[in-house]
């Protein structure tokens, strides 16, 4: 399942930047897991496509989930990473999710604001209705796109960027994503995805200026394809 040059999917670059769709599966930088991440396989990508003799640049700006699939940022330059990072911080760059869920939520669209508790011994986060110690304000937007029989596709807008956020904040309305199973679904996905998607990126580029808007297909896959 792991990405390699030849299945890397580029959706925009320039001397400064490089926007790929990550498949679910990948992960983003290196872990513990000592599986070869996405960042590795750009970093070959820019080597080869561009003759770069010596060790490649690559900063990682953001990541996403191992299960999750979509659009992701790199930066091939320290002053674009270190401006993107800045960015990303004052809320400047927009991200847009597509989620499959259980079932089809009674509201069309809602505005969720729950405070979420990371926990790292299991690597979730709860979610609460009001502020506890150690907790973080989590805020999104989300409405309902399409109805199959038995799921919605949602799409989400991230005010703020908790760990797990979309995942932990659907489930706790009662619509979990499909296949996570960490979050309340009640079965995988035969490949170990969720069908959570980063479909959008929008921001202004660090160094050109210029408006850049970036959308990444959905996988092919059967609920995917009936979403789209």
């Amino acid at each position: 399942m792991h990405s390699t040059k030849e299945n890397l999917q580029v959706l925009f670059e320039d001397n400064h930047i490089i926007i790929v769709n990550k498949r679910s599966g990948d992960i983003t930088q290196g872990d513990k897991t000592g599986d070869k991440p996405l960042s590795d396989v750009v970093k070959e990508y820019v080597k080869e496509n561009y003759n770069k003799a010596g060790k490649v640049f690559l900063g990682v700006v953001h990541r996403l989930d191992r299960p999750t699939s979509g659009v992701i940022i790199f930066a091939r330059t320290s002053k674009a990473l270190e401006r993107l990072n800045k960015m990303l911080r004052d809320k400047l760059i927009r991200k847009t999710y597509w989620a499959v869920v259980k079932d089809h939520p009674k509201k069309e669209k809602d505005t969720l604001i729950n405070f979420l508790k990371k926990n790292p011994k299991n690597n979730k986060s709860s979610v609460y209705a009001k502020e506890i110690e150690g907790s973080k304000k989590a805020i999104l937007h989300y409405q309902v796109l399409k109805k199959l029989d038995n799921y919605s596709l949602l799409e989400v807008d991230l005010e703020t960027g908790r760990h797990h956020q979309i995942r932990a904040q659907l489930s706790a309305i009662g619509y979990p994503i499909k296949g996570d199973l960490k979050y309340g679904f009640n079965r995988s996905n035969k490949d170990g995805s969720i069908h959570l998607h980063a479909r959008k990126i929008a921001f202004i580029h660090p160094v050109t200026k210029e408006q850049i808007s970036v959308l990444a297909p959905t996988p092919k896959e059967v609920i995917w394809e009936a979403c789209s």
